[in-house]
């Protein structure tokens, strides 16, 4: 428990900002009506939101121990415990989380007329199982956690998509579900090697011989890469993007899909660092595809939706290269940058649901002189693409900026591609801009 500080409050904090959302849930199969559905669903989101904040008030950005630590024995037969906290990482995360599961509900108010209650259910258990994710301190509940978001994102995609939803929510469920069984094997070997206890901190502790370190890093890495997605596991995302309702894709491109990297850092750097060493080269090299791939992919599509899920590609290709440059400044504008990320992209997707309710097309093309006829709606567009292009003075300019910093000092070459990547994407995005 060194690296722990436990509750500093007098309630468990974070237990209820967790599990608020899935307090709704019952409630929600009580009503009938679809009004109140979605006035009940919004107002759990708002408490949630702010019964999260005095995390950010109470946080101590002194110390880099696990804060706000809840224990208690669950299986203790098993070494299976329910142990919950938060990090300077972490709580970014979740204040995030919060804020768009609100969002979330807004935005589908208007757009979401059939089987209603299906769906702000789905919203819920897909806030609980996102916020879990980022407060697990026990393996098992780690998993459990990020097992229980398929489902919910499975019916946002499979049920409340476009035409092709099925397809795409199948292939959603396939790719994620084949990573994390073999992240449960790895599971399973760190629970047999490190005295039958699921505890992360107590497993982050042990040091593992090299060879496991390699098997365990490869066993982690399928979950996490497919949910970065990092090239060539990231053909799931653009057909989700695409079908998906905007809620789906809020979630998907502003918390779902920064899990993988959170992953990373969470659990196969610290735990497995000679393995991380090791295979940064690689990752790094895949990262650069990423970046590269993206973006030129990005100007032949004609899809809006699709457009932005090939640049989220782009996008967190930037954040696993800052990740693996193995320097300071690398990891920080990383992380950075998945939050940044996650509020620049998530927006992009608010806006595309915005535009695609009136006029029931998301073709770039049919767009032309939209700025004329919704002046506002151009101008706030155009501080986002600032964003996405890291112009200085947006959100997006400092994570890209200390990535780019990281990239040079780890390689040279590699610095090189990545100032190519930021360019490829000024391009595409003020491209499209011209075209709306």
């Amino acid at each position: 428990m060194e690296n722990m500080i436990m509750n500093q409050l007098d309630y468990p904090i974070l237990s209820w900002t967790v599990f608020l959302p899935l307090i709704g849930i019952p409630i929600l199969l009580l009503i009938r009506n679809a009004k109140a559905i979605r006035w009940t669903t919004l107002l759990m989101t708002i408490i949630t939101f702010f019964v999260s904040l005095p995390l950010l008030c109470g946080f101590d950005k002194t110390t880099y121990k696990m804060q706000f630590v809840e224990k208690s024995e669950w299986i203790p037969s098993w070494g299976i415990n329910y142990l919950i906290g938060i990090d300077g990482i972490s709580i970014f995360f979740i204040l995030l989380t919060t804020l768009l599961s609100i969002l979330c509900v807004l935005v589908s108010w208007k757009s979401v007329g059939t089987k209603v209650k299906e769906f702000h259910i789905a919203i819920l258990a897909m806030e609980t199982g996102m916020l879990g994710v980022f407060v697990a301190m026990d393996f098992f509940l780690f998993y459990l956690f990020w097992e229980a978001m398929l489902i919910p994102m499975f019916i946002l995609i499979g049920v409340f998509g476009g035409e092709n939803r099925v397809y795409a929510a199948v292939k959603f469920f396939l790719y994620t579900l084949a990573g994390s069984l073999l992240m449960l094997v790895g599971i399973v070997v760190l629970y047999l090697y490190g005295g039958r206890t699921l505890d992360i901190m107590a497993l982050s502790q042990i040091q593992y011989p090299i060879k496991m370190q390699y098997w365990l890093f490869m066993a982690f890495f399928a979950a996490f890469a497919v949910k970065v997605p990092m090239f060539p596991v990231h053909t799931w995302l653009p057909d989700a993007h695409t079908e998906a309702p905007t809620a789906g894709s809020v979630i998907l491109a502003g918390v779902l899909i920064k899990m993988g990297a959170y992953g990373f850092l969470r659990f196969s750097m610290p735990m497995l660092p000679d393995a991380t060493l090791f295979f940064s080269g690689p990752i790094l090299v895949l990262s650069i595809i990423a970046i590269i791939y993206g973006a030129l992919v990005c100007f032949a599509q004609k899809d809006f939706k699709r457009l932005i899920a090939y640049s989220s590609v782009s996008h967190m290709g930037f954040v696993t290269l800052g990740l693996f440059a193995l320097n300071t400044q690398g990891m920080e504008g990383g992380i950075l940058q998945m939050v940044n990320h996650g509020v620049i992209t998530g927006a992009m997707f608010l806006m595309i649901g915005m535009i695609y309710e009136r006029t029931h097309t998301r073709v770039i093309a049919d767009y032309g002189g939209f700025a004329k006829l919704v002046p506002w709606y151009a101008g706030f567009f155009m501080v986002l693409t600032f964003a996405s292009i890291g112009l200085p003075g947006t959100n997006g300019f400092i994570g890209e900026f200390l990535i780019i910093f990281g990239a040079f000092k780890a390689n040279m070459i590699l610095g090189v591609f990545a100032a190519t990547g930021i360019i490829l994407g000024a391009g595409y995005m003020l491209t499209l801009y011209q075209k709306i």
